[in-house]
């Protein structure tokens, strides 16, 4: 059997030529120093880099401190106050106060049987306002005397009987309790009248006619009034007289601060021509009167 050939070099130069040189050491590469700096297996190529970086990191923090926003001063948080109340539409003082107290604030409803006694017929719609969280109201004593029976609406709609627990009818005032009441009940906050002065903004908040709530604004008028009822059976003293508008429905409702804080309780309107109409003269029993009714501390 025939072998293939094997092929191999030859160990012998040819006679006539010179041998060839032996091959040079790679001692130039290596003494080469820009070769030798830029090895990419050269741990101090990664130092270079990151030393590199670190100075590059220094220049951008000083550059962005040079730069940062100067500090606030008041006459920069002045000019942005004075910028928002000229953009700004912010609530009245009034309507502010208005929904200060108008959780608090009830309708009043008495009812009485017809002449055949055979049905409860309205006879009577008045204010009331909560003055504390129990559903405790205060109100006018017309509102509900002689009422077979007391029905209150809240604020949230939710309707309720309710009795009468004290009076005081010098003052024309009724304490009632609301058989129930919303989870959330929010009473009303009261105010001593003591720094009360002519001029003063108040608030009037009730149901006009049955309409309501309804809100009307005006002044303390005058301090210490004193008012006789229409058929001349009762006088009131020490009354708070007031010109927003008061008409029959909002008795016992609350006359308010710009604040929304009970000052006292709209009891009576004054009309010469016994209208039963609102000329401008109105009246509330201050709400210290109006507290002692119902044994609260005087303020």
């Amino acid at each position: 059997m025939r072998r293939p050939a094997l092929y191999s070099r030859s160990n012998q130069a040819p006679r006539d030529k010179a041998p060839d040189p032996p091959n040079p050491a790679p001692v130039a590469a290596e003494s080469d120093p820009a070769r030798r700096w830029f090895s990419p297996s050269d741990p101090r190529l990664l130092w270079a880099a990151l030393a590199v970086m670190a100075v590059l990191l220094v220049i951008s923090l000083s550059l962005s401190l040079r730069t940062s926003p100067r500090k606030l001063t008041q006459e920069d948080i002045n000019a942005a106050v004075l910028k928002t109340l000229e953009t700004t539409q912010l609530p009245s003082a009034v309507a502010r106060a208005y929904e200060a107290i108008r959780p608090s604030v009830v309708r009043v409803t008495g009812y009485g049987k017809s002449k055949d006694g055979k049905e409860e017929v309205e006879y009577g719609v008045g204010t009331g306002v909560v003055i504390v969280d129990k559903g405790i109201i205060l109100t006018n004593l017309h509102v509900v005397q002689g009422a077979q029976t007391i029905k209150v609406v809240f604020s949230d709609g939710l309707e309720s009987t309710a009795h009468i627990t004290g009076a005081q009818p010098e003052n024309d005032l009724a304490v009632l309790q609301a058989h129930k009441i919303p989870d959330d009940m929010i009473a009303a906050t009261m105010r001593s009248t003591g720094d009360l002065a002519p001029g003063d903004h108040v608030l009037a908040v009730g149901y006009p006619f049955g309409i309501g709530p309804s809100a009307s604004a005006g002044v303390i008028s005058g301090l210490q009034r004193t008012f006789r009822s229409p058929e001349g059976k009762q006088e009131m003293r020490n009354l708070i007289q007031f010109d927003a508008a008061a008409n029959p429905g909002n008795s016992g409702g609350p006359l308010v601060t710009m604040d929304g804080e009970v000052v006292g309780i709209v009891t009576a309107i004054l009309n010469p021509n016994q209208q039963r109409s609102f000329v401008g003269i109105a009246f509330a029993v201050p709400i210290e009167n109006a507290a002692s009714a119902v044994g609260l501390t005087p303020f």
